[in-house]
């Protein structure tokens, strides 16, 4: 049989893809190419959904652990098995409702375990049968990025994979890499009751975001028991402890690789159909997402950023240009992020660091979340926002935020950025009493007075 779209990839750009084609009654067989990873892809399998599941459990006991409020007196228990148990159970439950039950009601859509390789750019090779296709979408995703160590192939290390399946809570961790994926994963581990260290082998954790963000999020950290060592070279891993260049040494039982991630295009025939290839293995595509003639690619195996959005976006946009004459692309400017430690880190837009470095003359400012009455009144005060606007216009071009709930809140700027609106704007739109989003709104007021000499509410 030929089809007249394949997808080689089982998550949220695959998936997106199948239900645009579905509606385009394109007759449609998706492959989820990862032998690794359940359906669904590392997003709901291993990846945002049972770490953000972990996260706010880890939240509850902290919180629990770290009574602020009066009158409140807790007797906390742990049972970790227990706690990854629920987490298996609800990951079972989220790729059960959210991926099988949805391939079962697209009827031009058929579903393939298996690895699949181009022989032609017309035809792969899955399961030793061979398969026939008019348009291809290649959405394999990514997988963790192993750095080049001495001694780290003589031990058991961790992914991020492996880290969700322990059943017994490491006493000493060590994560190598303070992106996301790691310092979320040192506070879920952290809370839960491990020691944790993060060596990060550049100067700046968090990707390099605003310092003033960095200085904070490390501070509670920090504070948490939490161990950063920035400009960690690494000479060599033995007798499970690493050993630093400067020769100090780090005992531990656990050791997690989160130093990023790399595109899964290894083992997929690509040499054959002539698909270019960057540094990290990623796909390299035009505007509209080709990669050749008769082949897309979507989602982290084109490359960062590496979102689960991002994916299910391209996916979707991928299939609309395959079957249509007007071309749409992808706005990366408009698309907001989150690290979802506590406080949570979100931004949408220009930061103040990549504004200067474009010479765009603009006008910054940084409030802290101690001057927002939700946040005093709820005794959570971490955390800070800061506009980064047109110094002439007042448009506002960036918004980054430090907060409880901040990916939730985020969504409110980003419609901000993607509407050009500007500080007045914001200002005059009125908020609900007293929100943590209100952050927003207080942020913009900061352009235009004190606003430590302002009562609750003032427009």
């Amino acid at each position: 049989m030929k089809y007249e779209l394949i997808i080689i990839g089982g998550g949220a750009a695959g998936f997106s893809a199948a239900l645009e084609a579905e509606r385009k009654n394109k007759k449609t067989l998706i492959i989820n190419n990862n032998e690794n990873i359940e359906i669904g892809g590392t997003c709901v399998n291993v990846g945002c959904f049972p770490t953000k599941h972990l996260l706010y459990k880890a939240e509850l006991i902290y919180k629990i652990q770290n009574n602020i409020f009066e009158g409140i007196k807790t007797n906390l228990q742990i049972d970790y098995s227990k706690i990854i148990e629920e987490k298996d159970k609800l990951v079972l439950k989220a790729r059960k409702e959210k991926y099988i039950k949805i391939l079962k009601n697209l009827k031009n859509v058929e579903f393939l375990n298996g690895k699949a390789k181009f022989i032609d750019k017309n035809t792969i090779i899955v399961n030793n049968k061979k398969i026939k296709g008019e348009k291809f979408l290649i959405a394999t995703g990514s997988r963790t990025y192993i750095p080049q160590i001495p001694g780290l192939e003589n031990i058991e290390f961790l992914t991020n994979k492996e880290a969700l399946d322990l059943k017994e809570l490491p006493d000493k961790l060590i994560i190598i890499g303070g992106g996301a994926l790691g310092l979320e994963f040192a506070q879920i581990f952290s809370r839960f009751g491990s020691k944790v260290v993060i060596l990060e082998a550049t100067n700046h954790i968090m990707n390099g975001v605003d310092d003033d963000f960095e200085r904070l999020i490390s501070n509670y950290l920090k504070d948490e028991g939490i161990k950063i060592i920035k400009n960690a070279k690494i000479k060599v891993i033995k007798n499970n402890v690493v050993i630093l260049e400067d020769d100090k040494k780090i005992q531990f039982d656990k050791l997690l690789i989160a130093a990023g991630r790399v595109a899964n295009t290894d083992d997929l025939g690509l040499e054959k159909i002539n698909i270019k290839l960057g540094n990290r293995k990623e796909i390299v595509v035009d505007k509209y997402l080709k990669a050749v003639e008769n082949i897309w690619a979507a989602g982290d195996v084109i490359g960062n950023p590496m979102l689960e959005t991002i994916a299910a976006k391209e996916g979707n946009l991928a299939v609309k240009n395959m079957y249509s004459e007007s071309k749409e692309k992808m706005d990366y400017s408009i698309i907001p992020y989150a690290i979802f430690t506590d406080p949570q880190f979100a931004s949408v837009g220009l930061t103040e660091k990549e504004a200067k470095k474009n010479d765009i003359k603009i006008k910054c400012n940084f409030v802290k979340l101690e001057n927002l009455p939700k946040a005093i009144a709820i005794k959570d005060t971490k955390g800070a926002i800061r506009f980064v606007i047109n110094e002439n216009t007042e448009e506002i071009l960036g918004i980054q935020l430090l907060s409880p709930l901040a990916g939730d809140i985020i969504h409110e700027a980003t419609m901000i950025i993607k509407n050009k609106m500007k500080i007045k704007e914001v200002i005059e739109t009125i908020h609900v009493f007293p929100t943590l989003s209100e952050i927003i709104k207080l942020g913009a007021q900061d352009f235009k007075r004190d606003i430590s000499k302002m009562s609750c509410c003032v427009e």
